[in-house]
């Protein structure tokens, strides 16, 4: 039965995108199929910038340390990029132009510039090492690529790069990092192109948690929707805190404490800003008391990040020695919240409610949404597709929709989905049904209210024996467990069930807990079978990928073959 507050969402929405309201819905038809599009967003987002940017001219953007940009600014300095990319650099439209940094105000203008100059921005994964960094760059044809100083080193060190290479020191004032970019040319009467949405805007980079990067490249009509599919969300919620006596009374503002070349940075953080007038406080590096000084400095109004980064707010032994009362949502993505910190975030706090997201590179970040109360009464779900351009279904292994309730793979179908892979047909092909919906390769099933439960990767599901392990499922039975800080489950091969769950699980600094313990503890939260075989506890932090979601490839590679010692060994 759905609750109140989906019932207040519906209202919401329905009234948003009505004909007569402030984001009206009509439908659009693309290669012979019908999409609900919005019909206020503008056809790419050069003219997004522009319009948002003129119209917050005077706002604050950009806080980057001691630096303070406006709207008007940074757009003028974009401005200049673009043509000093078309006039200096040969930028024409459809070129690829790659971002090698961390999260700065160069980092921002750079992507705004390519943009505006019609190239694709490429965002590469700054975590990546050299040969990483130079695959990608030559897998879709990079000839141009903006680095900070790390990582210009690492692209110094790659034999047979194709590409040119503008080193930016992002430590300097804005137009101070960007001089080597301003030096190559460009004059005020360069004329950029006028694009359109079919017109190619953005490639970004898979995590690789299933196998080598991809390109997924997506047009501006697919970024925009994206962007306005989030702030239908943001008016939404925004209309029913004003309602209940809790409008937001001074700018919005939130820290961009992600990396940009994640989607999640990218789209719902740092594109929806623009619409919104909200201020980007950035952080090059996570650091949670950094965190919380900046949330009070700046009065922080909205949080979001992978869910360990709300957590270490929650559970630092200085939180109480910061103000953290101006933000009014803990949001995270990228991976599910185990229950009880759903729970304590709520409680503990001061009055910030959770939120989760869930959405993919490939759908330009937007799926679903959970809420605040919603959340609390459902916290393992990922919760209802995000009104008003998703369509979700659950398929089965032929592309057909499965009975409610059952379990299948997820999928999605939108105008903001990815048009592919570059330079991958065949990975293009499979990842789509023949009436284009995207399979996200997650498995899951939705309730009698449409509400998302997803259960496991389609490929991380451990079979033993003929039985479905979920390794989420184990992974959060483990963090009931005071002492764990950081869980992976994997499967294990073995002779006699083909596979068994391992895990490999971090303890909290200054705790102690063995392996037998934890199993102990399993034993009474989930089913015997599900208790992992064989546990391995580490003294530091498990290993991530540049999105901060925990790299389980490289930890099951290298588990599976120390069990295979220890089993060769017995």
């Amino acid at each position: 039965m759905p609750s109140e507050l989906d019932r207040r969402i519906d209202r919401g929405i329905a009234a948003l995108t009505a004909l007569s309201g402030q984001m009206p819905v009509v439908p659009v038809e693309l290669q012979g199929r019908s999409y609900p599009t919005i019909a206020v967003a503008p056809p790419a987002l050069t003219y997004y910038f522009a319009h948002f940017c003129n119209e917050h001219a005077d706002k604050t953007f950009l806080v980057s340390g001691d630096e303070r940009l406006t709207f008007a600014e940074v757009y003028a300095l974009a401005q200049q990029a673009a043509r000093a990319l078309i006039d200096g650099c040969g930028v024409k439209q459809g070129d690829r132009v790659g971002i090698a940094m961390r999260n700065s105000p160069s980092w921002i203008a750079l992507y705004m510039g390519i943009l505006m100059a019609g190239g694709i921005a490429t965002l590469l994964n700054g975590w990546w090492q050299t040969s990483e960094l130079a695959n990608a760059i030559t897998d879709v044809d990079c000839n141009l690529v903006f680095a900070d100083a790390p990582r210009a080193q690492r692209l110094e060190e790659a034999t047979g790069l194709g590409a040119q290479v503008i080193a930016i020191d992002d430590r300097l004032p804005l137009a101070e990092a960007l001089a080597p970019l301003f030096a190559k040319g460009g004059s005020e009467t360069t004329a950029l192109p006028m694009l359109r949405g079919d017109d190619d805007a953005t490639i970004l980079f898979t995590s690789g948690s299933t196998g080598q990067s991809k390109g997924a490249l997506s047009d501006h009509r697919a970024v925009t929707q994206a962007v306005f599919n989030y702030l239908a969300s943001a008016l939404m919620m925004l209309g029913i805190s004003t309602e209940d006596g809790n409008p937001v009374t001074v700018q919005h503002a939130t820290l961009l404490n992600v990396p940009l070349f994640h989607v999640t940075a990218e789209v719902p953080v740092f594109l929806q800003s623009f619409a919104m007038g909200r201020k980007l406080v950035l952080m090059p590096k996570w650091d949670a008391e950094e965190a919380m000084r900046l949330i009070e400095r700046e009065k922080v109004t909205y949080f979001v990040g992978v869910p360990l980064m709300s957590f270490e707010i929650l559970t630092h032994p200085k939180r109480s020695t910061y103000d953290l009362s101006t933000v009014t949502d803990f949001a995270a993505g990228g991976a599910p919240r185990p229950v009880e910190h759903v729970r304590r975030l709520n409680e503990e706090m001061g009055g910030g409610a959770p939120l989760l997201g869930y959405g993919l590179t490939e759908t330009n970040g937007i799926g679903c949404g959970n809420f605040r109360s919603n959340y609390l009464a459902k916290p393992n779900s990922t919760g209802r597709a995000s009104a008003p351009l998703v369509d979700l279904a659950i398929l089965d292994g032929s592309g057909k929709p499965v009975i409610q309730g059952y379990l299948g793979e997820v999928a999605i179908r939108s105008i903001c989905n990815f048009k592919g892979y570059w330079n991958r047909p065949d990975a293009t092909r499979d990842a789509f049904t023949a009436d284009r919906y995207f399979l996200t390769g997650d498995i899951g099933y939705l309730d009698e209210d449409g509400y998302l439960f997803i259960v496991d990767r389609k490929k991380d599901i451990i079979i033993r024996g003929g039985e479905n392990i979920s390794c989420q499922e184990v992974e959060a039975a483990l963090y009931e467990h005071p002492h764990v800080a950081e869980a992976a489950v994997f499967g294990l091969p073995d002779e006699r069930f083909g596979e068994v769950p391992g895990a490999v699980v971090h303890i909290r600094p200054g705790e102690i807990v063995d392996a037998e313990t934890l199993c102990e503890f399993l034993g009474g939260r989930i089913a015997a079978f599900k208790v992992p075989r064989r546990i391995w506890i580490t003294e530091g932090p498990l290993p991530r990928l540049g999105t901060e979601k925990i790299d389980k490839v490289s930890l099951r590679t290298a588990y599976r073959e120390i069990y295979a010692t220890e089993s060769a060994a017995a």
